[in-house]
């Protein structure tokens, strides 16, 4: 009995459930007043929201998504700037840097196209300066007008009516210098040959031909270009004393070939001193030539020689200080002058190629020598500078046109500078 009660009992205290009586009125009624309030807020987040957002898409099965999502914040990419076109015919100018510039300068090695353009500038010249550029054993170089300043020459330099009687009677006796003091530039290496043979042709007008058929290379720009070491063109001079050119050039290479290091180029003077003389006088020297030549080379090396001075010492400084040296006598120093320093007013009476060439350019049977004072010669000193007097201030022009004429071998000379 007590037991059939209290099923009644708890039976009858449970809420009564809907869908197990069938009702489901009740119950709908509740779920759609839940369903509508959420509704409402939903839309309301959804209105919110679709201000900033894209509609949503559909569902997969043809009902709208309940929300719709929003895009998450995207950094914007930053455009790319076109560079600008330029055209093709103006590149933009090249200015190395310094780093640059020291591998443009440093770079005679690797044959870089612009390590000679400083070279090819015209740069100034004149026919009593040094228009050579010449080497220092350290590798430098020493240009006239740029190295050394003008020295401008005294007016009695320029005026003879100034002299002394003394020293116009001392001038009548001894032959003048071979060139005169240094003065300011008239000509740059790109003009200087051709202002030359004007002068000449402005003389003579017989010489035009002359030099059409020869063209001078040793003062033309290329020529005037070239660098030449002091010490190697004035040993040269020495080896080619009283031989000839075949047995100068055998001497020549023997001598290069006793200095490994430097072979076939020239040593330098400290290396030649490094040599004692039996072992120089084995490329075929006498016992004086290498004399001479070690003399040179203590010169050099000592410092009372130098490029330096060759280019900034007058002309009769220079002849004065060479003829000094033991083995250089006048004739090698005005050689040396002409083909080694570029100088354009030498003039050697001394030569015997230059004689017989004036005096087949005078007319004058160049088959008879004449004895004069002991010495055979073609022209006496007077002559030949009489002669030559007109076509200063480029006598070595009209000295190598002079043999030209008789088709003389200067060769030794030209190789030695």
């Amino acid at each position: 009995m007590s037991l059939r009660r209290s099923s009644r009992i708890s039976t009858s205290s449970l809420p009564p459930n809907p869908e197990a009586n069938g009702n489901t009125n009740g119950g709908s009624k509740y779920i759609s007043k839940t369903t509508a309030s959420t509704a409402k807020k939903r839309k309301a987040v959804s209105s919110a929201t679709s201000k900033t957002a894209e509609a949503p898409s559909p569902a997969p099965n043809g009902s709208p998504s309940d929300f719709a999502v929003p895009e998450l914040p995207v950094t914007p990419i930053p455009k790319r700037r076109k560079a600008a076109t330029e055209s093709p015919l103006k590149p933009p100018p090249f200015t190395p840097t310094p780093s640059g510039v020291g591998l443009i300068t440093s770079s005679t090695e690797l044959g870089h196209p612009l390590e000679n353009l400083p070279d090819l500038k015209p740069r100034p010249a004149g026919p009593h300066a040094t228009n050579a550029p010449l080497s220092t054993p350290g590798g430098s170089r020493v240009v006239a007008y740029t190295s050394s300043p003008i020295k401008t020459p005294s007016a009695s330099q320029d005026l003879g009516e100034s002299q002394s009687p003394a020293k116009k009677r001392k001038a009548a006796v001894i032959v003048p210098p071979d060139v005169g003091a240094l003065r300011p530039p008239t000509s740059t290496i790109d003009s200087l040959l051709r202002d030359a043979c004007e002068h000449l042709c402005n003389v003579d007008s017989k010489l035009a031909s002359l030099i059409e058929k020869h063209h001078c290379k040793m003062f033309s720009p290329d020529g005037l270009r070239e660098v030449v070491d002091p010490f190697t063109a004035l040993a040269s001079g020495i080896m080619g004393q009283q031989v000839s050119g075949q047995a100068a050039a055998s001497i020549r290479k023997k001598f290069t070939a006793l200095f490994p290091d430097t072979h076939p180029s020239f040593p330098s003077p400290a290396q030649v001193l490094e040599k004692d003389l039996p072992t120089l006088r084995t490329a075929g020297l006498s016992q004086r030539k290498a004399e001479y030549i070690s003399g040179l080379a203590e010169k050099f090396t000592s410092g009372e020689l130098s490029a330096r001075m060759l280019v900034e010492a007058s002309d009769e400084d220079l002849i004065e200080k060479l003829v000094a040296v033991r083995g250089l006598g006048r004739w090698s120093v005005e050689m040396f002058a002409c083909f080694g320093l570029k100088r354009m007013d030498v003039f050697s009476t001394g030569d015997l190629g230059v004689q017989r060439g004036m005096a087949a350019y005078i007319g004058r049977d160049t088959a008879k020598l004449k004895n004069k004072g002991g010495k055979w010669k073609y022209m006496t000193d007077k002559e030949m500078l009489d002669t030559a007097a007109p076509f200063s201030p480029y006598r070595s022009l009209f000295m190598w046109y002079m043999w030209r004429i008789e088709d003389v071998d200067i060769s030794v000379m030209q190789n030695n500078s």
